[in-house]
């Protein structure tokens, strides 16, 4: 089969985790269209919100040369970065929550000016918008997706992964983040992948060695996942596994199809962006995927 990736089925952490846990869910996020719009549909939450915010401001220190990186106080940063997601924009329909949020975030922030690490190091960034390859090209499947740093180690011109996080749980071992980045990574450029660290920022000055995973296991799971949503989008089916009721991860894309949800403007990739003047989870088992 030619290669055409307007045709092919694109896969990423986040997509790969919304089908592992409800393909309902897949469906509402990565394949439905509002028909009156045209446009995806999209549910922002606080930490989702939050997330954002510190993820613009510690990524983009990776394009600018580290004798630069401080010359502006991260803090006016993040105080910029912040009005983009506040009020009902990032989900929040009280002074009081969005307050505790941003809070937060400032606390990840001052994390950082004060122990920056890797972030004050050599970086390397791989030169594409959103990093990609051909998982498959048989199956026509593309694995994409972007990673947070990639710390340049000169000695021995190779790279090291880093993951930013700003959830208040750690990742689960079942996790497919790391598997996915190495395999992006490994493909995407010509640098040996030499580690990989989470840095949990709400939690730890310090970041968390993680051990590599095996390429080959990893890109057998990968494309294994890939193709059951390959036949799901064939076969248009995208079943929750709790039945018609729904579970936490469907059910409040089904409050917009209900039209129980507040329409709130058009994301970068004008998406119909929504929020919910209630919780649809509870806030620590909430993780963000940037």
């Amino acid at each position: 089969m030619a290669k055409d990736k307007f045709s092919a089925v694109w896969v990423s952490h986040s997509s790969i985790s919304a089908y592992d846990e409800c393909p309902r869910s897949y469906y509402l996020k990565n394949v439905y269209k509002d028909p009156k719009t045209g446009h995806k549909i999209k549910l922002v939450t606080p930490p989702l919100s939050l997330g954002k915010a510190v993820h613009e401001v510690i990524e983009s220190l990776s394009e600018i040369k580290t004798d630069l990186r401080f010359k502006e106080p991260l803090i006016d940063k993040y105080e910029r970065a912040w009005k983009k997601v506040s009020g009902k924009n990032g989900g929040f329909f009280d002074q009081e929550t969005e307050y505790k949020y941003k809070v937060r975030g400032e606390e990840m922030i001052r994390r950082v000016m004060k122990n920056p690490g890797p972030v004050a190091e050599l970086a390397v960034k791989i030169n594409m918008e959103l990093p990609y390859y051909w998982l498959s090209e048989e199956d026509n499947i593309i694995l994409c997706g972007k990673i947070d740093w990639l710390k340049y180690i000169p000695e021995r011109d190779s790279v090291e992964i880093i993951d930013f996080k700003t959830s208040k749980n750690e990742e689960g071992i079942e996790s497919m983040q790391l598997p996915i980045y190495n395999l992006l990574v490994h493909n995407c450029q010509k640098r040996k992948v030499e580690g990989a660290w989470y840095w949990y920022l709400g939690m730890n000055d310090e970041l968390t060695k993680k051990t590599l995973p095996d390429l080959k296991e990893s890109e057998e799971l990968i494309i294994k996942k890939a193709r059951k949503i390959k036949l799901a989008r064939t076969m248009e089916r995208f079943l929750c596994p709790e039945g018609e009721a729904g579970c936490r991860a469907c059910r409040p894309y089904e409050m917009i199809l209900k039209g129980e949800a507040e329409f709130v403007g058009n994301d970068e990739y004008k998406a119909d962006v929504y929020v919910i003047n209630k919780p649809t989870r509870n806030e620590e088992e909430d993780s963000v995927v940037l």
